[in-house]
């Protein structure tokens, strides 16, 4: 054991030793005073789930939710989000609806919708509005979580939405390509969700 102190540098055997060492060689009260940290300075830590890259629920206008992901800066990106569920209540996808302002071109909107890993790419993924006619959209790309497709949406789309009772996504199972499912998407709040999150990213622009 003392062979081990004495390979030790003395910095670390300072370190180790604390504020008793620097209370020792100076003899005073004052010196154990100033080794001790400023209040202020301290960090008293924070969990998992609120750090940066944390996804938190900011607010819910009806079947709608505004859930937000925390950044260093506080300027933290909100999308509107629903879970989807099967005819028998089973949740099976999820839709993420952002706005885009005048980054996206001619899409004022962009979506991502997950669904299972057992979905059959090459079908694609169809959505309608009300009784309006299907648009479907390619996945680009699957992950642990399920597989993802990314939507573009115009401002006639969007108004769509705003002017709808509910949405339709349908999707193929690839064990039974013979098979649909379809999944309802709740239109109720989506105006006043979409206009929240258009706010808040119009502020942080």
């Amino acid at each position: 054991m003392h062979d081990l102190i004495r390979t030790l540098p003395l910095a670390l055997l300072l370190a180790l030793a604390g504020p008793a060492v620097a209370q020792e060689a100076t003899g005073t009260p004052e010196a154990t005073e100033e080794a001790t940290p400023d209040p202020l300075e301290l960090n008293m830590g924070q969990t998992a789930e609120e750090g940066p890259g944390s996804i938190y629920e900011k607010s819910v206008h009806d079947d709608w939710q505004i859930r937000c992901i925390r950044t260093e800066g506080g300027e933290d990106p909100c999308q509107l989000y629903q879970l989807l569920s099967d005819e028998n209540g089973n949740p099976v996808s999820e839709i993420n609806i952002f706005p885009l302002g005048e980054a996206g071109g001619d899409a004022v909107a962009g979506a991502t919708v997950v669904t299972p890993l057992e979905t059959l790419l090459t079908a694609q993924l169809a959505l309608s509005v009300d009784t309006s006619g299907f648009k479907k959209y390619p996945f680009s790309w699957c992950s642990q979580i399920g597989c993802f497709a990314r939507l573009g949406f115009t401002q006639a789309d969007v108004d769509t939405f705003k002017a709808g009772n509910s949405a339709t996504v349908v999707i193929v199972p690839v064990a039974a390509p013979d098979q649909r499912v379809t999944l309802a998407i709740s239109l109720k709040g989506f105006t006043a969700a979409y206009e929240e999150a258009l706010e808040l990213a119009t502020a942080a622009q």
